[in-house]
């Protein structure tokens, strides 16, 4: 019996998909660009989804003096201002929406702590030109402090 009702489970699925590939198609190219962006979201599950805010990707490189990053988890969001000293070096301003305990910003070897002012906002002062990555420790409902970083960018 069991056996019977998965066939005609099967069956029924069968031309339902029919009636669906005349209906409303797949769109031409559509799996292929899911694929692409589920292993693109699997590469960068660094807890990070790069939103570019202002500017372009050569803002800070460029006649533009500054770039504005947004950042997301799906929990924690973190929005980051760049900008150039006149010594040549960044100053990164930081705004994060959940209770952080703790920011650093790491380029390779290097790292620097953050200044927390308000909750919520932390800045870096003095940060060589590179390829940076934020860490943030944000204490959750429960009280347990997880880790948020961001994926890297150029500064």
């Amino acid at each position: 019996m069991e056996h019977e009702d998965a066939a005609a489970d099967a069956a029924l699925f069968a031309r339902l998909r029919s009636v669906w590939e005349v209906v409303d198609p797949v769109p031409v190219g559509m799996v292929d660009r899911m694929v692409a962006r589920v292993a693109v979201a699997d590469i960068s599950r660094e807890y990070a989804l790069l939103t570019l805010v202002t500017g372009d990707y050569a803002a800070v490189r460029g006649e533009n003096e500054t770039l504005t990053l947004q950042f997301s988890d799906g929990e924690t969001s973190v929005l980051l201002h760049v900008t150039v000293t006149e010594s040549g070096q960044r100053r990164i301003d930081g705004w994060v929406d959940a209770e952080a305990t703790g920011a650093r910003l790491v380029q390779d070897d290097r790292e620097w702590v953050a200044e927390f002012g308000q909750p919520g906002r932390f800045a870096f002062a003095g940060v060589a030109p590179g390829l940076s990555r934020v860490r943030i420790s944000v204490a959750g409902a429960d009280g347990a402090v997880r880790g948020v970083q961001t994926a890297r960018f150029e500064v």
